[in-house]
């Protein structure tokens, strides 16, 4: 076994890379909680302006620290037709300059922050009482487990100077960058993050062991590796989805061919932008002193590190702004094809994003959204077979129940597994009254059921309602159907100032069906109704008084009294 294969070396660097990746995460989602419901809103801003789309890349991966995460994030809105192709790739270049941010972070020499920030952090947690400083306390805590994390791997290198076998190993590397790309591709695509390999390699490089070009190469092979993830997320998803992971992929690995046919050019411009030889190494006590780092280190090199892989997405992209077009057409010769329209399948929730809450709520938000307008729309085409009995309407009611019971099952699900999620207390209250809707509406999807049911059962005895019946169950259904209307254009707009006119609608429904009811007692007693058709009209006059009922249900969820 090669001699840098020891147990200190592997359990340092295993415990400091989980270190690191744990404390991102913790950094990551209280800077989420920060920024709420702005994150989205940032999203939904998105327009046909590719300048704007890569600032908005730029400022959601900078708030979530990953840029696979905003790129998985992009996959799912283009997989729910919510952002075209052209778009995505706008924000995904974005993506990979707020990506930058993590490294410079790493390069700060702040590492003897790491316990007092991890101190300070883990007290607002525990003790503060304002949501703001508890979140704060997250981001501090995160930001000095991630250093402490990094310290740890570094310190795991150390022993590693004086070995022979690894340095023949980078010198061996170093004379085939396109190894040394390779390396770093196959390594961000096994930790499945480029901040983590990224600070693996600063951390081998500050320890001496890695010159400052080889350190380069592994950073432009760490570009091409986050891509992956991106389409290990497209699988599965539409065309359009699955070419902007691709567009993705070509990007990087098109800018890093870019970059190695001037490579030592590179090298001397970020060189030349950041203070320091990069390949200076601390030889004595006194080096060691001024730079409070030990002998054998490179105190310059991670400087010089971050700066090329910000240099490196930011020519990257200005190169291919103005080449959305080409990329896209490009992603589009390489995956020929057109999507088909799929009906019974989630159109906007997509579980990979449920690590980004503030986006996943809106996601469950924009799918309930569509339930609704789905149950009214049944309602809407049980009046239609109610009135003529033609069968096609069956066919539409049906594949709708259908796709209704599938949403209030997946949306339902998706909740639950957000609800577990670090979220903040309102972001709870919002799950919470979302699951409400959703199991109201389909309860709405299942009294329409009933409701044609009947009216069939109408049709097959041969028997229709008095005039004066049909009438009132036009009356009664149309306002039931304004109710419900009401409350989802409420929902829609996100209006919660409805109580008192939702109270007055759902007693009008109320009233109606009382006033109804007592009419068809009458009708009874003077034979005008036969007792067959008198309580199927009695059940229809019921089916629409509980579909009044949950609509006013959702309205409560609405204003959040539920």
């Amino acid at each position: 076994m090669l001699d840098f294969f020891n147990q200190a070396t592997i359990f340092g660097l295993m415990g400091g890379l989980g270190l690191f990746l744990f404390g991102m995460k913790i950094m990551s989602e209280g800077l989420q909680k920060v920024a709420g419901d702005r994150m989205r809103k940032i999203l939904a801003a998105l327009t046909n302006n590719r300048l704007i789309g890569t600032f908005v890349g730029l400022a959601v991966t900078a708030i979530i620290q990953s840029s696979s995460a905003t790129t998985v994030m992009v996959i799912g809105f283009v997989n729910a037709g919510l952002m075209t192709l052209v778009q995505a790739i706008g924000v995904v270049l974005g993506a990979n300059i707020g990506t930058t941010v993590t490294a410079q972070l790493l390069a700060l020499k702040i590492t003897h922050f790491a316990l007092p920030a991890i101190g300070i952090g883990t007290g607002l947690k525990l003790f503060a009482r304002s949501k703001k400083w508890i979140y704060g306390g997250e981001i501090l805590l995160g930001f000095g487990i991630l250093f402490f994390g990094l310290a740890t791997m570094k310190g795991a290198f150390d022993p590693l100077k004086g070995s022979t076998a690894f340095h023949d190993f980078f010198l061996m590397v170093g004379d085939n960058y396109l190894l040394a790309i390779a390396s770093g591709a196959l390594l961000t695509i096994a930790v499945q993050s480029s901040s983590a390999t990224i600070g693996i390699t600063m951390a081998l490089a500050s320890s001496g062991l890695l010159a400052f070009d080889v350190s380069v190469a592994l950073i432009l092979g760490e570009n091409i590796g986050t891509t992956i993830t991106a389409n290990l997320a497209a699988i599965g998803t539409n065309l359009a989805a699955r070419r902007t992971a691709l567009a993705h992929l070509l990007f990087n690995v098109l800018g890093v061919l870019v970059i190695l046919l001037i490579f030592p050019v590179f090298l001397h411009l970020v060189d030349s932008l950041t203070p320091g030889d990069p390949n200076f190494v601390i030889r004595g006590t006194a080096d060691a002193a001024t730079f409070g780092a030990a002998i054998g280190d490179k105190p310059n090199i991670a400087w010089h590190i971050a700066n090329a892989h910000s240099l490196f997405n930011i020519v990257n992209t200005l190169l291919f702004l103005p080449l959305i077009g080409l990329l896209a057409k490009l992603a589009c010769l390489m995956l020929p094809g057109k999507d088909e329209m799929m009906e019974f399948h989630l159109k906007y929730i997509d579980n990979r994003v449920l690590n980004t809450p503030p986006i996943a709520l809106g996601q469950a938000r924009s799918e309930t959204k569509r339930m609704a307008h789905i149950t009214l729309e049944m309602l809407d085409g049980t009046m239609a077979f109610f009135r003529d009995g033609n069968e096609k309407h069956l066919t539409a009611l049906d594949k709708q129940e259908e796709i209704v019971d599938l949403l209030q099952k997946e949306i339902t699900d998706f909740l639950v597994n957000l609800s577990q999620k670090s979220i903040t207390q309102d972001m709870s209250r919002d799950v919470a009254s979302m699951m409400h809707i959703v199991n109201d509406l389909e309860r709405v999807g299942d009294h329409c059921e009933s409701l044609w049911k009947l009216a069939g059962r109408l049709r097959d005895l041969r028997q229709a309602l008095s005039p004066v019946a049909v009438q009132e169950i036009e009356e009664l259904s149309q306002k039931t159907r304004d109710f419900l209307a009401f409350v989802i254009d409420a929902f829609d707009r996100g209006d919660t100032t409805i109580k008192s006119k939702s109270s007055f609608m759902v007693g009008v429904v109320d009233d109606l069906e009382d006033t109804l009811r007592n009419n068809h007692i009458s009708r009874l007693n003077t034979g005008e109704c036969s007792v067959q058709q008198g309580l199927i009209y009695i059940d229809m006059l019921h089916g629409f008084s509980k579909i009044g009922s949950h609509a006013f249900n959702v309205s409560k969820a609405v204003i959040g009294d539920k």
